[in-house]
């Protein structure tokens, strides 16, 4: 059985290297024609403007003119899914040198009316969410209640009748 096996490997590899003239033309064709086709894309995609969250480096690039905001706030993904609704392009920095960090929010200047509504809904959703407690805080707030009331005592046998 393996030698068998170690037959048919040799013999793959002898017809692997009786390559013809034509298929070695043929096979150097095919790889120009792909060659060309990835410098194609890479032109293309040299063209194409990066859009939503990118580095600073990116956006400045663009020459378009950068302003910046600063956030104190941790939850800065809120601000990342408000910024993406309203299509602006922009960078976030964190400075990691204060406790609780600070995040600088670069952007274009062309994007300046937009990013103002989308920091008004940004300080609108983060209001509200103050303003509603947690699950777990309105949990807390029963708890003197249940000291009063006593614990619940559970009866396994509810169900049982003899």
């Amino acid at each position: 059985m393996q030698e068998e096996v170690e037959n048919r490997t040799v013999t793959l590899v002898i017809s692997g290297t009786k390559l013809t003239g034509r298929m070695l033309k043929a096979a150097i064709s095919k790889y120009l024609a792909h060659r060309r086709a990835k410098k194609a894309d890479r032109a293309h995609m040299a063209d194409v403007k990066p859009t939503g969250k990118q580095t600073v480096k990116e956006l400045v690039g663009q020459n378009q003119g950068v302003s910046n905001i600063e956030i104190n706030d941790r939850n800065i993904k809120d601000f990342e899914r408000v910024a993406r609704k309203y299509g602006v392009d922009y960078a976030i920095k964190k400075d990691k040198s204060v406790e609780p960090p600070k995040y600088m929010v670069f952007f274009k200047a062309r994007d300046a009316d937009a990013l103002t509504a989308a920091f008004e809904e940004y300080s609108h959703r983060a209001a509200k969410a103050k303003e509603k407690p947690s699950v777990i805080q309105k949990l807390r707030s029963f708890k003197p209640l249940e000291k009063v009331l006593g614990p619940k005592v559970k009866n396994k046998d509810k169900g049982l009748e003899l």
